[in-house]
């Protein structure tokens, strides 16, 4: 199995949402609302949360891509 290296990159298929996943519990999402982005900072605490975090890890349901960097910090500016 392949060691994932983190910070990595994800991003939804529609690309209204963008995550920097920090490491298995911890990861900020970038979402748009309109033409507005606001950048969340989420810590799991609790099991869904941290299903949520490997769901995006291993692109379960096929919702999630490969990001990189450059591209999540495109919509901090």
């Amino acid at each position: 199995m392949n060691q994932i290296v983190f910070p990595t990159y994800r991003k939804y298929k529609n690309n209204k949402n963008f995550f920097k996943i920090i490491n298995e519990n911890e990861f900020e999402e970038i979402s748009f609302i309109g033409n507005k982005a606001i950048v969340i900072k989420h810590l799991a605490k609790i099991l869904p949360d941290r299903n949520f975090i490997s769901d995006l890890l291993h692109d379960v349901g096929n919702t999630s891509e490969l990001s990189n960097q450059e591209e999540y910090e495109t919509y901090l500016k």
